[in-house]
């Protein structure tokens, strides 16, 4: 494949990466949005494929499975295969998998295409963010590139459940699949001509015991968590830390992810430098990406839950009424870009994990017929704020200084420990919440002259999860705190691609 923009210097920006940026973003949103535009049209699609209560988690765990198994992998892939080729790739393959899965005439098919819809965003994931790095070598300019992405990563879902609601309220639940396929095409013929090519310098062979202990390490980690939410959420009165299976896939994958690392120390050439998560400050970029990943889930789940099941809205409204935090996140990136080449990452990342702890601490305030203006919207705005003050930042300090050998490879590492972050969080909160419904069900059983109490118990439930929620995110703030010790004067730049 020719490229009008193959080569490399050292002074010279390449002239068309704002466009190239635009190209890649489109295909960022289309990510993040699959990862929610599914589960509020799951109830049509239950009905339409006939598929139990028990199997309708596959139509999420599949897509989970398989996207973060693979990251690691995948963001190698892009390093070493080239990352614009990783990312036409990962972008056919993904429309594919979408146009497949809205033909799906049984629950077998719509599976599969959920797991290649995962498999394909595994590459598509660390490309989109390791071309990013590449391209914009400039600290400020950086940072506003990194604020595209965190206005992405942080209002997208909400995005994503709006419109699921439109397209499974007023067309069909097949079109939030299909919807991709345009999107795709549309990013494809662009960035073929727009977006240049990088890859890894030097050596570039694989680590191949590595991708496996670690792609069937993470996979086997996120299903075991899953597997708990599952049992926790099905309120069967048993732990659901007591499930044997689950249990055992979460064991089992923390022992492979430890082999994992055993073998990246020894490995020539490994699949994850380990000097990328050693960095004081990259790691703990990561670990605040883990735990920011695990309050996050609190957030959407839950109030879209609220929404729906206690105030009785529709599919449209609940997205309608999630678009606070999208506004937010919007602002505050921007307003993030800004400052971070003026304060340095810490204090932003800092700022951002008191606010969004404080707009879940907000939600947490909710009751069975609190008005909309009272509660929701402030919360989920200062949600949104924190969001957008922290993942700008935190983008900036997980990739920024990293070596164009490892681009690909620490872009993979901040959306795998995010993906980890949020299975582990929907276990834990789904847990915590669970917890709380059946203590007040025993303190307050529904009756015929008190049938309010069943929903008393619901709400009971979703504001001890956005507690929790707020608790994981100002660890998080603390985190930030203690480990990440860059200033404004740290943020280094790379190599730059430009047109040859």
């Amino acid at each position: 494949m020719t490229d009008p923009a193959s080569a490399t210097t050292d002074h010279h920006p390449y002239p068309q990466r704002w466009l190239a940026l635009a190209v890649i973003a489109v295909t960022v949103l289309m990510i993040v949005l699959d990862a929610t535009i599914v589960n509020i049209a799951l109830p049509a699609v239950s009905v339409d494929l006939d598929i139990s209560e028990a199997n309708q988690q596959w139509i999420v765990t599949a897509y989970t499975l398989t996207f973060g198994g693979f990251l690691l992998l995948g963001g190698r892939i892009a390093d070493f295969w080239g990352r614009k080729r990783t990312y036409l790739v990962g972008a056919v393959g993904f429309a594919l998998a979408s146009a497949l899965g809205g033909l799906a005439t049984n629950e077998a098919l719509l599976f599969a295409a959920r797991a290649l819809q995962g498999t394909f965003g595994a590459l598509l994931g660390p490309a989109s963010l390791a071309l990013i790095t590449v391209l914009f070598t400039d600290a400020a300019e950086r940072a506003k590139a990194f604020a595209v992405y965190g206005a992405i990563a942080g209002g997208g879902s909400a995005v994503g459940l709006l419109l699921g609601g439109v397209l499974t309220e007023y067309a069909d639940w097949r079109w939030c699949f299909w919807v991709n396929v345009p999107i795709a095409v549309l990013a494809v013929v662009a960035a073929w001509r727009i977006v240049p090519e990088s890859r890894a310098p030097g050596e570039t062979t694989y680590d191949v015991p590595g991708a496996v202990l670690v792609t069937v390490g993470l996979a086997s980690l996120v299903y075991g968590f899953t597997k708990v939410a599952e049992a926790a959420q099905s309120g069967d009165g048993g732990s659901p830390w007591a499930n044997g299976p689950a249990l055992t896939f979460i064991l089992v994958g923390a022992a492979l992810v430890v082999a994992f690392v055993v073998v990246e120390f020894r490995v020539r050439n490994p699949l994850l430098p380990m000097r990328l998560v050693l960095d004081r400050n990259r790691g703990g970029a990561y670990l605040t990406a883990t735990l920011v990943g695990a309050g996050l889930i609190g957030s959407f789940f839950f109030l879209s839950l609220y929404f729906q099941q206690v105030l009785g809205y529709t599919p449209v409204s609940a997205g309608f009424a999630s678009l606070p935090v999208t506004a937010g996140v919007l602002v505050a990136a921007g307003t993030a870009s800004q400052l971070v080449p003026r304060l340095g990452p810490k204090p932003l990342m800092v700022a951002g994990g008191v606010f969004a702890a404080g707009g879940l601490f907000t939600l947490s305030f909710l009751g069975l017929d609190t008005a909309f203006w009272q509660v929701a919207l402030p919360g989920q705005v200062l949600l949104g704020l924190g969001l957008g003050f922290t993942f700008v930042p935190l983008s900036n300090l997980a990739l920024v200084g990293v070596g164009e050998h490892d681009a690909g490879a620490a872009s993979a590492v901040l959306q795998a420990v995010q993906q980890v972050g949020a299975s582990i969080g929907t276990a834990l909160l789904a847990t915590f919440s669970v917890t709380a419904i059946t203590n007040s069900l025993a303190e307050r059983p529904p009756t015929q002259e008190d049938p309010t109490a069943a929903l008393v118990a619901q709400v009971d439930g979703y504001t001890t999860a956005f507690t929790w929620g707020a608790g994981f995110l100002l660890v998080a703030a603390l985190v930030s705190a203690v480990l990440v010790r860059a200033s404004k004067d740290d943020l280094p730049t790379g190599a730059a691609v430009h047109a040859g």
